[in-house]
């Protein structure tokens, strides 16, 4: 800061009017006074409410300076405004924009980026843009920021506009951090073919990425379904942190590829990266879709050997890992050592109960859920109602039913429905389970369908079976699975001859029995045997 004797005829920071993009907040007054300035700024920050939270040790310093007698200079304010922002201080950042403009210092670059970024960071976006527009000069840190800020605050589309714009005014040095936001954008609006316009940009503009926008890339291509392009951007990585190795096995997980998340897992491991919960979990939901329970319980001793606590997400991907393979009383067991329980957790263990047939179990825990005042979601009733089929309380389970819409605000989707389907069929109610079906809001599909076929032939309706099978057979592809229950429908019913004439259909037909198959886990990898051709029927 420059001395006030130095400059007479500079502004008089005591006197300033406030700018525009301030004036519209009531507690400020449309001037500061000549005299206290201290006192007159903090009047104007806080409005005279004497309840209003104190302003930041920055701004006290810049009040304590003008009291002092000395004049602001360009450099006085980039700092100050930077700290605002920290504080997010919305209200005294306007207040030293209108000393900024005031002084005619609102030209500078580097104190107009910190305005900027000042509303930007707070929220403010249109005065954050009004101030991008307002002046011809530009640098990649004015487009960053403004980019930043639109992502940021989850307006997407803008962010990826001024981009787009950016780029098309000719700015090829874009800084990391421009790349990081826009391929987060790209990334959580699935836009691949704007994700790849924004790789060849990096690649023709030869812009050095560092790790964390290497990091975005990969998550781009593989949240927008690329994973061959993911791989490709990790192998060609210079250096890697453990959100990279994160990053690629999630990327797998996402496309199904089990098996290369955890042959990475091992990678990441012989190059001796230590593991985090977001890696563990990646692995967790591998060894549950394949099966892998080895791999499973190692992750589980590793936790346990390295002090954490299987609580939260780690904690519910170890439930549901257990349970789904076929170690339930482990499921309970960390189920009962986690100290917060959320509604995924309580989903995870009723759902797993359910598949064991232990419903009265599952009802209990979900009755446990709703005292603790944890509401239950669409998954949750997925596992009630699946309870109360194994459990064979059909009317309690149409309560439940009934309950989702009408006290927990759910709208039932298919697998709701065909959930029901399965309870009544069960339990013999066919005539119910076929109504049911007629006054479904939406079209059943095949899974419904199939569920009351299933019904008819453990409780030998051929008439019915017949019926449904016809519908079934506008709804799906030519499936092996239909065919084969309405032949066993007839065979049970000593019709032989029937049951032969649906073989013959299925043969004509060109239907194909899909073979079964078995796996084995090895050194936590599952390999999976079948015979190599679909056999005829």
């Amino acid at each position: 800061m420059a001395s006030s004797s130095s400059s007479s005829s500079s502004p008089n920071p005591t006197q300033l009017h406030l700018s525009p993009h301030a004036t519209r907040t009531q507690k400020l007054p449309r001037t500061l006074p000549l005299r206290t300035p201290a006192a007159a700024l903090g009047g104007a920050v806080a409005g005279e409410d004497r309840s209003a939270p104190p302003r930041p040790r920055s701004m006290s310093s810049y009040v304590e300076s003008l009291q002092n007698g000395t004049v602001p200079d360009p450099f006085t304010f980039p700092p100050l405004l930077k700290s605002l922002s920290d504080s997010n201080a919305l209200l005294e950042g306007e207040t030293i924009h209108a000393h900024v403009v005031k002084m005619g210092f609102e030209r500078d670059l580097y104190v107009r980026n910190n305005l900027i970024r000042l509303y930007a960071v707070c929220g403010d976006l249109v005065s954050a843009h009004n101030l991008f527009d307002q002046f011809p000069q530009r640098d990649v840190v004015s487009w960053t920021t403004l980019i930043s800020g639109y992502s940021k605050m989850g307006l997407l589309e803008r962010a990826i506009e001024v981009f787009l714009c950016m780029v098309d005014e000719g700015f090829a040095a874009a800084d990391a951090v421009a790349i990081v936001a826009v391929l987060a954008a790209c990334a959580k609006l699935g836009d691949l073919d704007l994700g790849r316009r924004v790789h060849r940009y990096v690649d023709s503009s030869r812009i050095k990425l560092d790790v964390f926008a290497w990091n975005a890339l990969i998550s781009m291509y593989a949240k927008c379904g690329d994973i061959d392009s993911a791989y490709k951007c990790f192998k060609k990585m210079p250096r890697r942190n453990v959100v990279s190795w994160n990053a690629m096995i999630s990327g797998f997980v996402r496309a199904g590829e089990f098996e290369r998340a955890l042959s990475l897992f091992k990678r990441m491991q012989g190059e001796g990266i230590e593991p985090d919960d977001a890696t563990l979990v990646g692995v967790l939901n591998s060894c549950t879709s394949l099966g892998a329970l080895e791999m499973g319980r190692w992750v589980h001793v590793y936790v346990v050997r390295i002090g954490s606590k299987a609580d939260g997400v780690l904690g519910n991907a170890l439930v549901d890992m257990y349970a789904k393979c076929g170690m339930i009383d482990h499921a309970m067991q960390v189920f009962d050592e986690m100290r917060k329980r959320d509604v995924y957790a309580y989903t995870s263990m009723i759902v797993g109960l359910a598949m064991h047939g232990r419903g009265e179990k599952a009802l209990n825990l979900f009755d446990e859920m709703l005292r603790v005042g944890i509401s239950p979601n669409r998954v949750t009733f997925v596992g009630v109602l699946s309870a109360c089929t194994h459990a064979g309380l059909v009317e309690l389970g149409l309560r439940h039913f009934e309950d989702m819409s009408s006290v927990y605000n759910i709208t039932p989707q298919l697998e709701h429905y065909g959930c029901v389907v399965d309870m009544l069929g069960r339990a013999g109610y066919l005539d119910r389970a076929r109504e049911f079906i007629g006054a479904m809001p939406v079209e059943p599909d095949a899974f419904i369908w199939g569920s009351l076929l299933g019904a008819c032939k453990i409780h030998g309706e051929v008439a019915m079976g017949e019926s449904v099978m016809k519908h079934l057979l506008t709804v799906e592809n030519e499936e092996d699975g239909s065919y084969v229950l309405l032949s066993n429908i007839y065979a049970a019913n000593n019709r032989c001859h029937d049951s032969n004439r649906v073989r013959k259909a299925m043969r004509r037909k060109k239907v194909k029995k899909t073979p079964g198959c078995s796996s084995i886990e090895i050194d936590g990898v599952v390999h999976e045997f079948g015979v190599k051709k679909k056999m005829e029927a």
